[in-house]
């Protein structure tokens, strides 16, 4: 077996094991490195898809309780098996990681399980999981190791009573109480998961509104239809203490800007506070790559680092972190080394997140808008007066499209809504042509859809809906 590669990758999530095999695909003898038995790092493992199956049960068995009755279906004696939709989430799990190895297989990409650290620019040393080491040379090296959990000084996560979100996957029984630290994406969609299964939730937020970084509009109108469902929202609030009891955990936090502290008490208490990038014993420093302050590597436009030869993209780079931003870099690395022109348009990488309903965003916020001086038309159409909305009745939300000013061009799109993630792939397609806004207008949509309400925020740009 030989042990000299054209490309090398360490790391085999979305963005390694996309740019792995794009590598091959180009011709490059490539291998990939992961600590991991299974492949597609912490997204298919232990984030985006065991969450989003866990979603979409949670859902299920909500609306089976809840909503059946308003569409005239009778269900009696639904039951939840904890331990059965968990075992089906696995299933997912494994069947994807499982269809990425033979990805691997078929595009000829070695998978060296074990861990891997730069001994100088060409070469890294491999501590094998099986035991032992390798040492591999590469002529040029993709560092794709993502991201980990961050924490809060002095909160200890044991994935028991104090979860991370990986623990947060696999509780056991549905907790009577839930603490989540943290408004975020993350906090937000686990802390649905165990809200729909029944648990009381209380969502602690140093900002004054969820989601920050989203469009304001959406952060307050979402939090009024997560209070609406049931989740207490302590915003603007810091927390200065997390305690293990016998009965449970107890959560101390404060008013941000002052004032007496509060306790309550859970059984469980999720720290969602963000994710920092994984770049630590990767020998970096031995050859010298740039880091900023955030640990992350510096690249320039095409994914290279300082030092010849190895390139960065991800969680480990600048930007969201994002799995779908991961794989598009990946793929446009590959090419670079290749010697062809990868690019990614940054300004065009939608966010999704996957609560009901939904809440999605591409491009700019009013509020980035008005920062940066740049005049703009807004556009505003919500779910309660589009007809598929009312037939579903799944009318909380709105689309809500920011069009320059002058040209006309779309800048930004922000929706809430039932169906908001597929939705947004329309504006992100729309966005990467240059549209205006009268583009989306002109476009026919099929009646009855969601996707009218795009049309008609479109219109409202230049104050001309039809249904509203």
């Amino acid at each position: 077996m030989s042990d000299a590669f054209d490309v090398v990758v360490i790391g085999a999530g979305p963005g390694g094991y996309v740019a792995a095999i794009r590598a091959a695909q180009l011709g490059l003898k490539t291998a990939c490195i992961d600590k991991r038995e299974t492949l597609g790092g912490t997204c298919l493992n232990v984030g985006c898809i065991p969450s989003k199956a866990l979603l979409h049960a949670s859902h299920l068995y909500h609306e089976a309780n809840h909503d059946f009755a308003k569409y005239g279906i009778k269900a009696k004696g639904v039951e939840m098996d904890i331990k059965a939709m968990l075992s089906s989430k696995s299933k997912v799990v494994e069947e994807l990681t499982g269809g990425i190895e033979f990805l691997f297989k078929k595009n000829k990409v070695e998978w060296i399980k074990g861990a891997g650290r730069f001994a100088d620019k060409n070469t890294i040393e491999v501590v094998l999981n099986d035991g032992g080491t390798r040492t591999v040379t590469t002529k040029d090296t993709i560092i794709a190791t993502g991201s980990d959990v961050a924490s809060l000084p002095g909160i200890e996560i044991d994935e028991k009573k104090i979860v991370s979100s990986t623990g947060a996957l696999d509780i056991p029984k549905v907790p009577k109480s839930m603490v989540v630290i943290g408004g975020g994406v993350i906090g937000l969609e686990l802390g649905s998961v165990w809200s729909r299964l029944g648990a009381d939730v209380t969502v602690v937020e140093f900002m004054d509104q969820v989601l920050p970084g989203m469009d304001g509009e959406v952060r307050k109108n979402f939090g009024r239809i997560l209070k609406k469902q049931g989740m207490i929202l302590k915003l603007s609030s810091k927390v200065t203490e997390v305690k293990k009891t016998k009965a449970g955990v107890d959560v101390t936090f404060e008013p941000v800007k002052g004032g007496d502290g509060e306790t309550i008490k859970a059984d469980v208490v999720l720290v969602s506070v963000g994710r920092r990038p994984y770049t630590d014993g990767l020998g970096l420093e031995t050859i010298g790559v740039e880091m900023d302050e955030r640990s992350r590597v510096k690249i320039g436009h095409d994914f290279s680092t300082n030092v010849p030869g190895v390139w960065a993209i991800g969680d480990v780079v600048e930007g969201p972190m994002l799995a779908h931003k991961a794989e598009d870099e990946g793929v446009a690395c590959a090419e670079n080394i290749a010697g062809l022109t990868g690019y990614v348009n940054h300004d065009v990488i939608p966010g999704v997140v996957y609560t009901f309903p939904e809440v999605a965003s591409v491009g700019k916020t009013e509020e980035e808008l008005k920062e940066a001086g740049v005049a703009y038309n807004a556009g505003k159409f919500p779910f309660t007066a589009n007809s598929r909305a009312k037939a579903n009745q799944s009318t909380d939300g709105f689309v809500k499209i920011l069009a320059d000013k002058e040209s006309d061009r779309v800048l930004g799109v922000h929706i809430i809504g039932g169906d908001a993630g597929n939705m947004i792939a329309q504006a992100a397609t729309a966005m990467e042509f240059g549209a205006s806004a009268e583009d989306i207008a002109l476009t026919c949509h099929a009646h009855p859809t969601e996707t009218e309400a795009m049309k008609e925020a479109a219109l409202a740009v230049h104050k001309r809906t039809i249904h509203m």
